[in-house]
């Protein structure tokens, strides 16, 4: 059965009792108060309108940057059969720039790869605990990997996905790094700041149209009180050349 509606002058009559009820109440203890003058809105102001607009990024921040690991099986098409230490042995072989030679910025990385084989020493493999979580939204699990980058004290943090049954890396970030969260669709990487009581927080978060993980944010936040260090954030210094990152960008 469908509810009847009251008529027009019978709607009048209820709404004109309920607003004397109110203006009645604004009169008692208790009642309505004025929360004070509303600041005027102030919307944003541009500086110097004349000059053109750029044409290019300045930075390079790595956005949309993918590329297919190769040399890693997939048994079963089931990226938690992976190997990690495969993967990351798959990155080294893949740029020697980075990972090989005395002059290398990451041949200590190389050399301790030993130590994630059966007989090495566990402690002291670089390659940390993997991660798994559907952050591109198909329904299937992705990888999250991170390793040390030695002898300095940064880490990388690498996200893959599979695609067309091929290993596919769709984040690459290197910094300090303190903290790494997961959150829905996005990698949040917390790295400390050279500013007693704060810290940086970027957030990669998976484009559908790019197929990559993009930079959505990079901000720097207070994390300690006041006149006194963050302990995460004094933890660790980062290193010299952490800032800029090949993939985090500029500070």
């Amino acid at each position: 059965m469908v509810p009847s509606v009251p008529s027009r002058p019978a709607r009048v009559a209820v709404l004109a009792s309920a607003a004397a009820l109110l203006l009645g109440a604004c009169g008692d203890s208790g009642g309505l108060v004025s929360a004070g003058a509303t600041p005027t809105a102030s919307g944003p102001t541009r500086l110097w309108p004349g000059e053109p607009p750029a044409s290019s990024p300045a930075y390079d921040y790595g956005e949309a940057e993918t590329e297919v690991v190769k040399g890693v099986d997939i048994p079963g098409r089931d990226i938690r059969a992976v190997d990690p230490v495969a993967v990351v042995r798959a990155e080294i072989a893949a740029h020697p720039e980075m990972y090989s030679g005395s002059d290398a910025a990451y041949a200590g990385t190389t050399a301790r790869m030993a130590d994630c084989d059966a007989h090495g020493d566990r402690a002291e493999c670089p390659v940390l605990r993997a991660y798994y979580r559907d952050l591109t939204g198909d329904g299937h699990d992705d990888l999250v990997l991170g390793f040390r980058l030695l002898p300095g004290n940064q880490t990388a943090v690498r996200m893959y996905t599979l695609r067309a049954d091929r290993l596919v890396q769709v984040l690459a970030g290197d910094d300090a790094v303190l903290a790494v969260e997961l959150a829905g669709r996005t990698v949040i990487i917390r790295s400390p700041a050279a500013i007693v009581g704060y810290e940086y927080r970027t957030q990669w978060t998976w484009d559908e149209e790019q197929q990559a993980m993009l930079l959505t944010r990079d901000e720097i936040l207070r994390v300690g009180g006041p006149g006194r260090p963050s302990p995460t954030a004094t933890a660790t210094q980062p290193a010299a050349s952490a800032r800029p990152s090949s993939s985090g960008g500029p500070r």
